[in-house]
């Protein structure tokens, strides 16, 4: 069977990066395997079998306790403080950034590795402890577990000055929207690869897609939903081919980042008497969670930018020029769909008859979503109705349809009545209208 590029890796791979145990618990694994090797490496060369270097020596026994304890202490000790530290400093700009700060700093790769390096130290240390003692009036001092176990501790420390250097950067705004917009392109790269990769080699047969749809509305059997949440993503390939070998057409109800009701209609199929195979591979191909994801859901990043934008033009803010920025990333974002283009949402078998009709989301739909809530926000404020202007002259630049250009020309006119309705000063004002006639003429 062909996997979608979603169902094998995005989503696994979104899933995995917001686990924050699951790469400490490798890297703590690491450091337990490391601890066996330099343990058996020690006893060998006790019992005479090798010899190590004289460079490598810790002391007496007592000595090597001592540091390994110490070196245990001291890592736990400054994990503890700075990831405190760390969390009330992301709680401090959650708080003008939106909730999501927090949820990034999970997903973070730079804080996982940070974390497991100095678990990793740790429990090497302590492990290293437990080898050190006597037998039979012996003194057994594991001198390359100990030379390791400060070795581990200067790469925990060069970890540490990493750390602070990469949450500093990361809590500033301009990372933080970039990184948002860089997220937006992996979205909507990893939905059209989806797509190509289903279309390939898939030719058009049988009726067309208004046929279909006509057919699903006058006798397609309604499908509910199993459980409540956030759709966080579909698998369009299980879809297709339990459509395909059931004899059936799917029209999803519902795309990543709706909110689905349990026992609310998710889908339609058609014919009627294929729904009892068909809903059960659909429950299992729709992955239902507690809070949206980027995997499949490109408006969720474009939304996340917006929420940014509204924050700073609050009045408990008043931060214009982080609205500015948000615009111009809106902007860049929106000119990428503009030129790449998005999915149809209609996925074909091999023989090439339609199988699945998703409910995608429209260009239409991002422009709408990326101006309507910051142009209602910035009633009466020059700056951000001048730069929303703008931005839509970039990408009325890159439009190469007529239907883009619609939608851009309506947005540009909404923009343009706000400043006529809620600018009062007349310079300000013909600012604003030169920035529209620049959209139009770009037009």
């Amino acid at each position: 069977m062909a996997r979608s590029r979603y169902r094998v890796v995005a989503w696994r791979r979104e899933a995995l990066r917001t686990n924050l145990w699951l790469v400490p618990s490798a890297l703590v694994g690491v450091g337990v395997l490391a601890f066996v090797c330099t343990y058996a490496i020690d006893r060998a060369a006790a019992n005479g079998s090798i010899t190590l270097p004289n460079w490598i020596a810790s002391g007496s026994a007592d000595a090597a306790r001592q540091v390994l304890i110490g070196i245990a202490a001291a890592v736990v000790t400054v994990a503890g403080v700075v990831f405190s530290i760390t969390i009330l400093a992301l709680q401090l700009a959650s708080q003008q950034f939106g909730p999501r700060m927090l949820r990034n700093f999970i997903r973070d790769r730079g804080t996982q590795v940070t974390l497991g390096i100095f678990m990793a130290t740790v429990v090497f240390s302590i492990l290293a402890v437990g080898s050190v003692g006597t037998t039979k009036g012996y003194a057994f001092v594991p001198h390359l577990t100990v030379g390791v176990a400060l070795v581990l501790t200067l790469i925990a420390l060069g970890v540490l000055i990493y750390f602070i250097h990469h949450v500093a950067m990361t809590i500033q705004l301009t990372s933080v929207v970039s990184a948002i917009a860089r997220d937006f392109s992996i979205s909507v790269g990893d939905l059209r690869d989806e797509a190509t990769a289903l279309e390939v080699g898939r030719g058009e047969a049988g009726p067309s897609r208004a046929e279909i749809e006509r057919r699903l509305e006058e006798n397609g059997a309604i499908v509910v939903a199993a459980d409540s949440g956030f759709l966080q993503a579909v698998g369009h390939d299980r879809l297709v081919q339990i459509a395909s070998s059931s004899g059936a057409v799917i029209r999803l109800l519902h795309r990543p980042g709706h909110f689905v009701v349990e026992g609310l209609p998710l889908a339609v199929v058609w014919p009627a008497d294929a729904m009892a195979p068909v809903g059960r591979a659909l429950h299992r191909a729709h992955v239902i969670g507690a809070h949206r994801t980027l995997t499949q859901d490109a408006g969720f990043a474009l939304d996340q930018l917006v929420e940014i934008a509204l924050r700073a033009l609050s009045p408990a803010v008043n931060d214009t020029f982080t609205a500015l920025n948000c615009i111009d990333w809106l902007g860049a974002s929106l000119c990428e769909v503009t030129v790449n283009g998005l999915p149809d949402g209609v996925y074909r078998d091999s023989a090439g008859d339609i199988r699945l009709i998703d409910p995608v989301i429209t260009y239409a739909r991002l422009v709408k979503g990326a101006h309507d809530k910051v142009r209602q926000a910035g009633r009466g404020m020059p700056a951000v109705l001048i730069r929303q202007l703008e931005n839509l002259g970039k990408v009325m630049a890159l439009a190469s349809t007529a239907e883009q250009r619609d939608v851009l020309l309506r947005h540009g006119a909404l923009v343009m009545e706000m400043a006529e309705a809620s600018v009062p000063d007349g310079s300000d004002l013909q600012d604003v209208r030169a920035a529209y006639e620049a959209v139009l003429a770009a037009a």
